[in-house]
C-alpha cells in the first residue's frame, strides 16, 4: 500500500485519517446536510468513529489511503476523501490480472492508477476553493509522486454538483454506466465516470492552477444590494 502523506496547500491540509478527527468530522458533517443525498457522510460521534474505522480497516487491507481536510485558516476539520481503487501494473505479467496486488514490497508499493473518491466538505466550505485545491494536491501528488498513468472519478448520474466541479477540473467524460450500482438512498443508480491520464497532467495542472490563483468573487446576498 502507499505510504501515508501530508498533502498541505494554502487553504487546506490533507491529514492522514486517525481516529482523533472523530468529533471535529461529527460537528462538520453535522453542520449542514442538505448537499449529502448521494455521499455517505458520518453523523454525529458514533457514526464519525465507525466512518474512521471503516476507512481504517480499508487503509489496512491496501483498499485505500483516506485523508482529513483541515482549513488551514482556522486549523478546523472539514471534510474527508481519499485515494481508492488502487491498481497495480509493475512487476511480472499476471493473467487474469489481481487488482490491489502490488509486486515488491506491499508497504512501499506505489500504485500505477488510482481513483479519488468518497469526497465531502462541510456545508459552510463549498464553494470556497478548498474542494478545488484539494482535488489539485492529490493529482498532483499521484502523477508527480507517484508517476500514476491515469486517475478516475465518479459520481452518481444525477448528482448535479459533483459532475460539474469534475468536469471543471479538466476531466474527460468517460461516459454513464447504466445501473451499475445501489445508491445511498437505494434506488438502483447510474454512475458517471471521468478521467484524467498522465500526457493529460499539465493541462489540466495549468487549468486548475490558473483557477486557483483567480480571486474568487464574494457573493452578496440579494436583501443586502442596493436597491
Amino acid at each position: 500500500m502507499p505510504v501515508p502523506v501530508l498533502l498541505t496547500g494554502r487553504s487546506v491540509r490533507l491529514e492522514p485519517l486517525a481516529m482523533r478527527h472523530a468529533e471535529a468530522l461529527a460537528r462538520a458533517g453535522g453542520a449542514d446536510r442538505s448537499a449529502y443525498a448521494f455521499t455517505p457522510v458520518p453523523d454525529g460521534l458514533e457514526s464519525a468513529l465507525d466512518y474512521i474505522a471503516r476507512a481504517l480497516t480499508d487503509q489496512a487491507a491496501g483498499r485505500c489511503l483516506p485523508f482529513a481536510l483541515v482549513s488551514t485558516a482556522d486549523e478546523r476539520v472539514i471534510g474527508s476523501t481519499r485515494f481508492l481503487e488502487l491498481d497495480y501494473w509493475r512487476g511480472p505479467l499476471v493473467w487474469p490480472p489481481v487488482p490491489g496486488m502490488p509486486h515488491g514490497d506491499p508497504l512501499t508499493a506505489v500504485p500505477d492508477a488510482a481513483e479519488i473518491g468518497n469526497t465531502w466538505i462541510a456545508g459552510d466550505a463549498r464553494g470556497t476553493g478548498i474542494n478545488t485545491e484539494a482535488k489539485y494536491l492529490m493529482l498532483r501528488h499521484a502523477f508527480e509522486a507517484w508517476g500514476v498513468r491515469r486517475i478516475t472519478m465518479r459520481a452518481d448520474a444525477r448528482n448535479t454538483r459533483s459532475r460539474i466541479a469534475i468536469e471543471r477540473l479538466g476531466a474527460t467524460c468517460e461516459g454513464i454506466r447504466r445501473a451499475h450500482s445501489r445508491g445511498l438512498d437505494g434506488a438502483v443508480r447510474d454512475t458517471a465516470f471521468y478521467s484524467i491520464l498522465d500526457e493529460e497532467w499539465p493541462t489540466v495542472r495549468d487549468i486548475i492552477e490558473l483557477r486557483l490563483s483567480t480571486p474568487r468573487q464574494v457573493r452578496i446576498p440579494q436583501d443586502l444590494l442596493p436597491a
